[in-house]
């Protein structure tokens, strides 16, 4: 652990120090990364692509702070890819100027449009659905929508993360494309009415928290609850998996809301051949199939079928609507999160 950690922090020491000192950032054989990634998710795939082409992966991991980054450094900047956790990210970066556009046929062969940015800046490489976590035993339910979320029914009984983190950004700037302003503060406000506790943790703690009693429902992204069944360092996050069963909400209007983890290509890229070379591998069916079975997480690749545990839980019906009419809606979603007072 205390290993890997130096390891990311030299890789980001060394990336910085290129970029402050105006060095140049080629080489041969290399392509670098900056990754809001967690490392154990995406580590894996750096390793099997260095292991197909010979190509190191210089990459650093941040929580936050990473477009900032890239805005500040410019021309400067060693960063040949950007890899996000969410659509917000990416279409913020690409705002910025930030990106360049790649047509490279496999990928776009790979991703399909309403996954993939209209003028080609940027990729998603994978899908997670934002259900729900209902208790085995306190909430049997088989069926649920979003809207109900905000039912007084389910007062003190609802867990989830701060409002304002991007995954559940995602779902309010959903509910605001498809039901406008109005409605969305109004189901903000009940939803807020029904949380059990202040927002706040991640979305294993949000388990956790049905598992302890604290609540029946909880709000998180479907990926966590197969990494927690096969967790082995911390088996205790098996019991808080195994408390709860996963249901698709819905809403009449939009079916079930997915997110995506994405790729652009930095506007300066100075290893931009390499760099493309990584974005075709993650598209590609070898790695998509990491990421499935790996990561718990819904494979883009409509050729490359997800894990058998992730298809244990069912089937639903995705929201159609190309992922960057949602994430335009993110900053007026963020400031609907503020108006209503959602994390107070």
């Amino acid at each position: 652990m205390f290993a890997s950690r130096r390891r990311i922090l030299a890789l980001g020491l060394a990336l910085a120090a290129a970029a402050g000192t105006g060095a140049p950032a080629h080489a041969d054989g290399v392509v670098n990364v900056y990754t809001y990634r967690q490392p154990s998710l995406i580590q894996p795939l750096f390793d099997a692509f260095t292991a197909k082409t010979g190509i190191q992966v210089r990459a650093v991991f941040a929580d936050n702070g990473l477009v900032e980054r890239l805005a500040q450094e410019g021309r400067n900047s060693p960063a040949d890819l950007l890899l996000t956790a969410d659509a917000g990210r990416l279409v913020e970066a690409a705002g910025r100027g930030l990106a360049q556009p790649v047509t490279d046929p496999f990928i776009l062969d790979k991703v399909p449009a309403n996954l993939r940015d209209k003028d080609n800046q940027w990729f998603g490489l994978t899908m997670r659905a934002r259900v729900v976590y209902a208790s085995r035993e306190r909430a049997p339910i088989t069926a649920i929508t979003y809207e109900e979320l905000a039912d007084p029914k389910w007062k003190g009984k609802i867990c989830m993360r701060p409002g304002n983190h991007p995954y559940n950004l995602g779902l309010i700037a959903a509910m605001l494309a498809h039901k406008g302003e109005d409605y969305t503060r109004t189901w903000l406000e009940g939803l807020k009415a029904n949380l059990a506790v202040k927002p706040s943790g991640n979305d294993r703690s949000q388990a956790k928290s049905v598992y302890a009693g604290e609540c029946d429902l909880a709000l998180a992204n479907t990926y966590y609850m197969g990494k927690m069944l096969t967790e082995t360092k911390e088996p205790e996050q098996q019991d808080w998996a195994k408390s709860v069963k996963i249901v698709f909400p819905t809403s009449p209007d939009f079916g079930t809301h997915v997110n995506i983890s994405g790729m652009l290509l930095t506007a300066n890229a100075p290893n931009k051949d390499n760099a493309v070379k990584l974005m075709e591998f993650l598209a590609s069916d070898e790695a998509q199939a990491l990421y499935a079975n790996g990561n718990f997480e819904y494979p883009v690749n409509p050729k490359v079928p997800a894990n058998e545990i992730v298809t244990s839980w069912g089937s639903f019906t995705p929201d159609t609507l190309n992922v960057a009419e949602i994430a335009k809606l993110e900053p007026q979603a963020s400031k609907l999160v503020d108006e209503v007072g959602f994390n107070d």
